[in-house]
């Protein structure tokens, strides 16, 4: 997750770097954990699922972005990445959110998805960890 941040930083620094006076790009990218999973118990080499990921928005002005995800053989890790702008006018309604991917199935075995849940106390990285194995 360190190296998230680190591409987060790098890229907001690129992107706040600007030629003109312009302010209206005023944003920043932030990373938010995971709140719960639906995915099926098992797959089938081939074939295409739909994995629904839900989050926790703070407020109205972290929309969602994209998915960070790091893919390492049959290991996965996922993100929510979202985009909060700032000098807007939000509300600080803490909001549940749903969100989905498709994931094609291209190997077999057993998957091994880690969804980031945030850190603990000693800044430790926290997953939520979901074996799904592959069937013929």
């Amino acid at each position: 997750m360190k190296r998230i941040f680190a591409l987060c930083v790098l890229f907001i620094s690129l992107v706040s770097c600007s030629l003109s006076d312009d302010n209206s790009n005023n944003f920043h990218f932030e990373i938010l954990p995971v709140e719960s999973v639906v995915m099926p118990e098992q797959f089938t080499l081939g074939e295409t699922y739909e994995i629904k990921v839900s989050y926790l928005r703070p407020s109205s002005c972290h929309i969602f972005n994209d998915f960070y995800y790091q893919s390492n053989l049959n290991q996965r890790t996922i993100a929510i990445v979202t985009t909060v702008y700032e000098d807007v006018s939000c509300t600080q309604a803490v909001e549940l959110v749903e969100v989905s991917f498709n994931f094609i199935v291209t190997n077999n075995g057993t998957y091994v998805f880690k969804f980031w849940q945030g850190e603990d106390e000693s800044g430790n990285d926290i997953y939520y960890i979901v074996e799904v194995p592959v069937v013929e």
